[in-house]
């Protein structure tokens, strides 16, 4: 492994969160300013609909997430440019044979129609593209560039539905937009990242080394992120995904408004991961990097928490009236967010470690909060403790397990 810091130099470390946070920080923006049009244009039951195919859709992406993970990993190790693009190639085709499966599944699960599930989920396959691709540019710490692709990416998939909602389209067409957006983002990135020499270098051993050099990578490589990762998205979304499966439709839909805080408070603060992650890969730097960011997204949590709960009673006045019940409890979904921010920092440096096991907590909790759910929840009030108290508690026992193995 060799000295991450080369890859900082260009700037500070302030600097690189700079830039990043930016990016994070737009296309953030801009994915939640998506979701006041087509919770006000939808209505409950179309906005509920619109929100659980699109957690599908993250959960079915989950193999396309992990590669920028395992690709920053790898550029940070000297492999070559080659296998990375091939190993994308790769899980570009697992995904999109995945998310066919997953459209009959999700029908059967979340009650959805044919057209709005598979224009949902045909968004998963593009993202093995947009993630590989930053994963070279976070692995070579190349993070003003990497803050430029995120907040395009961020435009290219959320002003299509903002558009294709107030042109009047329904959920299947909001869905197909944003999946469209997507499409054209990866072309886009492939444009950017796709040469195998750039004006900066990767860092690595130095150079981009031939296709035969650096260590071995491949779809086991992802398949171990993949696992870490599904805990990751998963437990962003498993109260959403069974909300309609446990919830009344009209209350489905307004504990989908209440998941916007949940995935505001959780994504807002993804720059400190980003720009720490190439750090966490380091063994030598590893333990405090994961140390300074703890702090830095507990703080953050604190914040975002309070604000939303000074926040929430705008919600009837903002949005609509008919979310008045759950405008109280818009700080307990952000708390949730903001621990789950938190657990994902420790399990990207379980991946950055190659220690898959260490998500075996979180994954346990997550099993148990599905069996909470399914039999237990009736309210919306219900759900969101569950999913609070869940998420608390994988932070402490990943916190642990980690402690303990080192």
């Amino acid at each position: 492994m060799v000295d991450v810091a080369a890859r900082v130099r260009r700037g500070s470390t302030a600097a690189s969160l700079g830039w990043v946070t930016a990016g994070t920080l737009l296309a953030n923006l801009l994915a939640y300013a998506a979701q006041i049009p087509a919770s006000r244009v939808l209505g409950t039951d179309g906005f509920g609909e619109f929100s659980v195919l699109n957690a599908a859709m993250l959960v079915a992406s989950v193999p396309a997430l992990a590669v920028q993970t395992v690709v920053a990993r790898e550029v940070v190790r000297g492999t070559a440019r080659r296998r990375l693009w091939r190993l994308i190639a790769g899980v570009l085709l697992v995904v999109a044979g995945g998310a066919v499966i997953a459209v009959a599944a999700m029908m059967r699960i979340a009650h959805t129609g044919l057209a709005p599930t598979a224009a949902a989920l045909a968004g998963a396959a593009p993202l093995a593209v947009i993630a590989g691709g930053q994963g070279f540019l976070q692995g070579a710490g190349r993070f003003r560039m990497l803050g430029g692709v995120l907040a395009g990416v961020g435009v290219a998939r959320s002003v299509p539905v903002v558009a294709a909602v107030y042109a009047g389209a329904d959920a299947t067409g909001a869905l197909a937009a944003g999946t469209a957006g997507t499409v054209v983002a990866a072309a886009v990135v492939v444009a950017l990242t796709g040469r195998r020499r750039t004006r900066e270098t990767p860092v690595g051993a130095g150079v981009d080394a031939g296709p035969g050099s650096g260590p071995r990578v491949g779809l086991t490589d992802v398949l171990a992120a993949s696992g870490v990762q599904f805990v990751m998205i998963v437990a962003v979304s498993v109260d959403l995904l069974l909300s309609r499966a446990v919830l009344t439709p009209g209350d489905a839909g307004l504990y989908a408004l209440g998941a916007v805080a949940t995935k505001a408070a959780f994504w807002l603060p993804q720059a400190i991961g980003v720009v720490a992650y190439p750090r966490l890969a380091d063994p030598v730097r590893s333990a405090a990097a994961l140390r300074r960011a703890a702090v830095v997204l507990t703080g953050i949590g604190v914040a975002v928490t309070a604000l939303a709960a000074v926040g929430g009673p705008l919600v009837p006045v903002v949005i609509s009236e008919d979310y008045r019940p759950v405008a109280g409890l818009m700080w307990l979904f952000a708390l949730t967010g903001s621990l789950l921010a938190v657990l994902q920092l420790l399990l990207l440096a379980a991946i950055a470690r190659d220690r898959a096991r260490g998500a075996v907590p979180a994954f346990v909790t997550l099993a148990v909060e599905v069996v909470v759910i399914a039999t237990c929840v009736e309210s919306v009030v219900g759900l969101a403790a569950v999913a609070a108290i869940a998420a608390a508690t994988a932070v402490a026992a990943t916190a642990g397990y980690s402690t303990v193995v080192g």
